[in-house]
């Protein structure tokens, strides 16, 4: 069965790894993000629960 001949295909895909994970990826995080984190304490509002009408 030629699926299960790993010849050509572990050797492809250890070079598609190695050029995502040496060239691709820190391209990818050396973008910043659009929407900076803010610093602000975020409001924590009162939510009530349902009140079901048959309990």
């Amino acid at each position: 069965m030629p699926q299960l001949n790993p010849n050509p295909w572990f050797l492809i895909m250890l070079v598609s790894w190695a050029v995502f994970s040496l060239i691709i990826q820190p391209k990818l995080l050396s973008f910043t993000t659009i929407n900076p984190f803010s610093t602000k304490l975020k409001m924590t509002t009162k939510t009530t629960s349902w009140t079901w009408p048959w309990t």
